[in-house]
This record gives C-alpha cells, structure tokens and sequence, in this order.
C-alpha cells in the first residue's frame, strides 16, 4: 500500500462524528444519572488532562454546568501546571469547582514515607530533596519485554537509572497507588455531600489496558468516554471546545515528581501507535495490514499485540468485582 494512502487510512480507521457522538454521549449520561441512579449531578476530577476535561465538558452539556463540580486535588509531587489546566475548564464551563490538597491525607498514611524506603532498597542515599520516576523502555528499543527502570534526580541535578527488581517496584507502586485511591475517597466524600454520581474519566486505550488502579481512578458510577479511542476523544475535544491549551498538552501521569509522559510510565509506545494497535487487534486485522497505518515493520506489531494480550490478561484483576462463594440474586425493583 502506497505511503499517501496508508497515512489516507490511517485517519479514516479512527475518524467519528463528533457531534453525533457527542449527543449520544449526553443523552447515556442524562438517563445514567437522572434515570437509573435518581442522583442530581456529577463529580469529575479534573487534572488537566485532556481525558477528565472532556468528561467535564460531556457532563455539563447533559446535566448543566451548575450541576457539575470540578474537582481538584493536587499533592506534593503535583505539576502546578495541572492545576492551572484544571482551572481553565471550570472557568470555561462556568461550573462550581473545589480544591482539596491531599498532601496531608498522603503523609498520615505514609505515601511519601513508604516509597522513598522502598527506593532506598536500590538507592540508599535517596532523600526527601530528590526528585523520581518509574519508566519503561521504548518498545521499539528491543526484542526483549519491557522491564520498569527507576529514575533518580539528585538535588544537584544527577540522574542515576537503576533497573527494578520486583520487591522495589511493587513497594513504589503501592505507596503511589495511594494518591489515586486517596482522590476517590474525596470525589465520593462529595458524591455523597451533594447527592451527585462520580463519573470516571478513562480512554478506551487505558480501560483496556488497566492503565488504572484498581478503587482508585478505576472507580466510578460511569465511565462516559471509555469506548473511545485516545484519538476519538481529541476528536470530541476539538468539538466541544476544550482550551486548546489542554488539547495541545502531553499526556502525563502527573505521580511522580519527575515529569513523566504515560507513554514511557506504561504503554512504552506514542499513544497514537497504541491506538492503531489496539484498533487493528480488536478488529482481528492481521499485523501485516496495520502496519503501513502504524508505520512500524510487522514483526514489532505482532510485538504489540503479544504485549496487549499480556495487559489485558494482567487487567482482568483490575476489572473484576468482588468474587461472591455463591451467587445472589437480587430482583430489580420498580420505580
């Protein structure tokens, strides 16, 4: 296939309507919360991200922007940028918004505490004053699986890279899974203030997966956008107008104190090559075919496709309900 018509392609796979989408969207989310849960608004974290403004926008489209409150909650290792972000959208709205510092939630649990012992393992002269991050290898960098690295900033600016081995990464990754299951916490602490729904703000990329932890930003009462693509929801966020600020912004995790894309924390990929797989996987597209689109040889594809299996089967514990030993049935009971 010729390179024009690859790129041609390429634009179309992914390409919707956004003002049909957006209005299905609107009418799903009104019967949700109105209908079904008898609830009055909704509560969306926002984090400046281009994922949670779009939710934010959606919501007060269908419930109205006083009936949407936007909701803050930074921490210490936070982009102050975040914030600002965070801030265009519920003045663009018009809508109510709350600040809620989670800094010293985190520290009566020991967040901080926690992670820097478990960075220590590795890195014993690791102090409060320095700066980390967990990151990925780029897929495209070796045939090999891709194993997490620890990176180091010192206060004088050295950087050290260390590989991680299992203990350490899973005690980082569990002080840090603090911080989202924290910001839930306060989101329903809302929710049930103000008889609201909490609504959740993954991409169909990161429901998929697992780019989430499990009642913490995995938790909500809907997730309006997770059947679209990253690029799906660029498309609604050009329609609604979203600050182009936001649009135009880097997808961060925002976790660590050292700046990190969600490209090289997770996916070790650019989120547009990541949707195109995916896309090309869940259409049962052989490699071959989705290769030109994706610009990458077969062989890495194929690659790619190993490692969303991998994801997907990891995430099926992240996506699971409490097991019950027996089941109950419980009768749907009419209005």
């Amino acid at each position: 296939m010729p390179m024009n018509a690859s790129a041609s392609r390429r634009q179309d796979l992914l390409k919707i309507d956004a003002a049909s989408e957006t209005e299905r969207i609107v009418a799903g989310i009104r019967e949700v919360v109105v209908s079904r849960f008898h609830r009055k608004g909704a509560v969306v974290g926002v984090s400046g991200g281009i994922d949670s403004a779009v939710v934010a926008f959606l919501c007060a489209r269908a419930l109205g922007p006083e009936r949407v409150l936007v909701l803050f909650t930074p921490e210490a290792d936070s982009s102050p940028e975040s914030l600002r972000l965070g801030k265009l959208v519920a003045e663009k709205l018009g809508a109510p918004s709350q600040l809620e510092n989670i800094t010293p939630l985190l520290q009566a649990a020991g967040c901080y505490e926690r992670r820097d012992a478990a960075i220590r393992r590795l890195v014993p002269e690791y102090t409060a004053r320095h700066k980390c991050k967990i990151v990925l290898p780029n897929l495209l960098s070796s045939d090999r699986y891709p194993i997490f690295h620890l990176v180091v900033q010192a206060p004088d600016g050295n950087t050290k890279h260390v590989r991680l081995t299992a203990e350490t990464y899973l005690g980082i990754l569990a002080a840090t899974n603090l911080k989202q299951r924290t910001r839930k916490l306060i989101e329903y602490y809302y929710g049930d203030l103000k008889h609201y729904v909490v609504a959740g703000t993954p991409n169909r990329l990161e429901y998929d997966q697992g780019f989430f932890v499990k009642y913490g930003d995995g938790a909500a009462d809907l997730k309006p956008i997770a059947h679209l693509y990253k690029s799906q929801v660029y498309q609604l966020a050009a329609f609604l107008e979203v600050p182009q600020e936001i649009q135009s912004r880097v997808p961060t995790t925002d976790t660590y104190s050292l700046e990190q894309s969600q490209e090289e924390f997770y996916f070790s990929l650019s989120l547009e090559k990541m949707d195109l797989c995916l896309y090309g996987k869940n259409q049962g597209m052989p490699a071959a075919e989705i290769a030109p689109m994706v610009g990458l040889p077969e062989r890495q594809v194929e690659r790619v496709y190993a490692l969303i299996d991998g994801k997907r089967n990891a995430a099926r514990y992240l996506h699971s309900s409490p097991v019950l030993m027996e089941p109950i049935d419980l009768p749907l009971v009419q209005d």
